[in-house]
């Protein structure tokens, strides 16, 4: 079929419009929750155009809320959930929180363990059955139902490592968080790499950013465990990845009040940061203290996420009040950077980082203040 010189230039009018018009509707096209933020960047004539490439003004937040920049992979990072030992209900701003997340539109949501109130031996197996019954109609149910990838870690309140005369002293606990997840893990919508040894210690690909996670529930790290560390960072599935994040319940380096001590961080930090860094990890997310730091040393990132749940703590170096606190992590992929935007879950209100103290100097070490 032959075609006219004026049939061509409608069909290719046609074809530009319609290209046009998938582009700005991928760009511009706002959601009833999504804010829009004005833009003065123009394509360049006849574009190469790659979806991480593409300027994104949305700016995904619960109504009235700060609403920061997405960035190309958005994390939510909550922690440390969990009430007094044995119960089965959460405290009011952990209700509230957990149904907002699905308004940052995040592409993975992280927990950095204490879900449940365990870590108590007269505890029932009926009383821990409970916890975790209520830990899935609080806390995943809401997740499930919006199919959000989610990733946790295993805290001491959860099933506890701690080992006397080379037993698990929490055995129970552990069989019962092994048997939740198990049933579970299918609902987390994640790509496992490994996954022999879920939920204490696995590793998973999603979006680019290969994720460790290792059973931090106390404060030493059996060496069988770290050896297994050390392959699957050096993998080429973690390696070619654009970035690297490992998560555990202990923190590397002591940054609250009342946590200052041996048994409330990792032995040998600095030799497990050394280890981190040597395989290129960019950040290194805990909970535990249950005080928001976000902090670096050397080439490593530590974001010291705060307690969702009761007993927030005050940092040391500082006479800042405790808050419970959620962060939003922004990642650049390309730039392989990341930027923190968290918030007093009470009051809703942003956390400034610069009235954070510079530096926290800890028992084991000192920190740094990013901002």
């Amino acid at each position: 079929m032959r075609f006219s010189r004026r049939d061509l230039l409608i069909f290719l009018g046609s074809a530009f419009g319609l290209g046009l018009t998938v582009i700005f509707r991928r760009i511009f096209q706002p959601s009833k929750t999504i804010n829009l933020e004005k833009t003065n960047s123009q394509l360049p004539e006849n574009p190469i155009i790659y979806p991480s490439e593409i300027p994104t003004p949305l700016t995904p937040a619960p109504p009235g809320m700060f609403a920061p920049k997405k960035g190309d992979i958005r994390l939510v990072v909550i922690s440390d959930l969990n009430s007094r030992y044995g119960s089965t209900t959460y405290e009011s701003q952990v209700e509230k929180t957990i149904p907002l997340i699905y308004e940052w539109q995040p592409d993975l949501v992280l927990c950095g363990g204490d879900m449940v109130a365990g870590q108590k031996l007269s505890l029932t197996e009926a009383n821990i059955q409970a916890m975790w019954n209520s830990f899935d109609r609080y806390i995943v149910t809401p997740l499930r139902q919006t199919k959000q990838p989610f990733a946790i870690t295993i805290g001491n309140h959860d099933a506890s490592s701690y080992i006397k005369s080379g037993k698990f002293i929490f055995a129970k606990e552990r069989r019962l968080a092994k048997n939740y997840w198990s049933q579970h893990q299918k609902d987390l919508n994640l790509e496992f790499f490994e996954a022999d040894e879920f939920p204490f210690y696995y590793s998973f690909l999603h979006k680019e950013i290969f994720y460790l996670i290792w059973d931090a529930s106390t404060f030493q790290i059996p060496t069988q465990q770290l050896e297994w560390v050390e392959k699957s960072l050096a993998s080429s599935q973690a390696q070619t990845a654009k970035m690297r994040i490992v998560m555990g319940h202990l923190p590397l380096y002591a940054v609250a009040v009342g946590r200052n001590k041996f048994g409330d961080v990792l032995t040998e930090a600095e030799k497990l940061q050394t280890l981190l860094e040597k395989y290129n990890v960019h950040l290194y997310i805990s909970g535990h203290h249950h005080a928001y730091f976000p902090g670096y040393k050397g080439n490593l990132k530590l974001l010291h996420s705060g307690a969702l749940g009761s007993g927030p703590r005050v940092l040391l170096n500082s006479n800042l009040p405790p808050r419970n606190t959620l962060t939003v992590v922004d990642i650049n992929l390309e730039q392989s950077k990341s930027f923190y935007t968290t918030y007093d879950m009470k009051t809703l209100a942003l956390i400034n980082p610069e009235k954070l103290p510079e530096k926290i100097i800890g028992f084991n070490s000192s920190v740094w203040r990013e901002l």
